[in-house]
């Protein structure tokens, strides 16, 4: 959003700088790759608005995002900065761009497939019976524990090449 009075260039220059943020649990993918950068604004007094939408509420990296986007524009140049939590609508692994999809699988973690619509039945059991190795693409794939080192990811292994993998659970 470009307020009266502000330049698009320094817009578009703000946006370039908090898209290279790394994410803080998955440094191959910027926040931008996640989806996490909802939105970037500079209004007339010069302050920059980042928005970012976590990718569960309580997520515990969400201050270290905050932080590493205000760090960020700070040493672009930008003296005022106000970081936003934004929760609707609510991320989902949808978000997630072509480019992050590609980088999760080029780092060996399985990206996910598209995220439940509508009402979710609650299931006991994985909510995914197939996930493709992100290394050989073999199917003949298992579930080893539901969560990972972070409790958006998955533990999986390949019965095919016998590589453990994570696994990005879809939102």
């Amino acid at each position: 959003m470009v307020t009266a009075g502000t330049d698009p260039a320094l817009v578009r220059h703000a946006r370039r700088v908090a898209e290279q943020v790394p994410d803080p649990e998955l440094p191959m993918l910027t926040l931008a790759d996640l989806g996490v950068l909802r939105a970037v604004e500079v209004g007339a007094d010069g302050t920059v608005t980042a928005s970012l939408t976590p990718t569960y509420s309580g997520c515990p990296a969400l201050a270290e995002m905050r932080a590493d986007v205000a760090a960020r524009l700070r040493a672009a140049g930008y003296a005022r900065v106000e970081i936003r939590t934004v929760l609707d609508p609510p991320w989902t692994s949808d978000w997630i761009t072509d480019l992050g999809r590609r980088k999760l699988a080029d780092h060996g973690i399985a990206p996910p497939g598209p995220a439940p619509r509508g009402p979710v039945p609650l299931r006991l059991s994985p909510t995914r019976q197939t996930v493709p190795c992100p290394r050989c693409g073999s199917a003949d794939t298992e579930e080893t524990s539901r969560f990972a080192a972070t409790s958006c990811k998955a533990l999986w292994r390949c019965r095919a090449c016998r590589e453990p993998f994570e696994y990005v659970k879809e939102i």
